[in-house]
């Protein structure tokens, strides 16, 4: 029974894991976001009563 023979499987499973590993992420970490957050000023924001007219 050649299916048995795990000397091919093996190979196999090695390059596999060897792409998903060192080829692949850093493809998929070179994307840039065309969004960049912008960063938040530490400021924090004054808030003041509304000027109700029937309080």
């Amino acid at each position: 029974m050649p299916q048995l023979n795990p000397a091919p499987w093996f190979a196999i499973l090695v390059f596999s894991w060897l792409v998903f590993l060192i080829v692949i992420p850093p493809k998929v970490m070179a994307h840039t976001f065309p969004n960049e957050p912008a960063l938040q000023s530490a400021d924090s924001l004054k808030t003041e009563a509304w000027p109700w007219s029937w309080h």
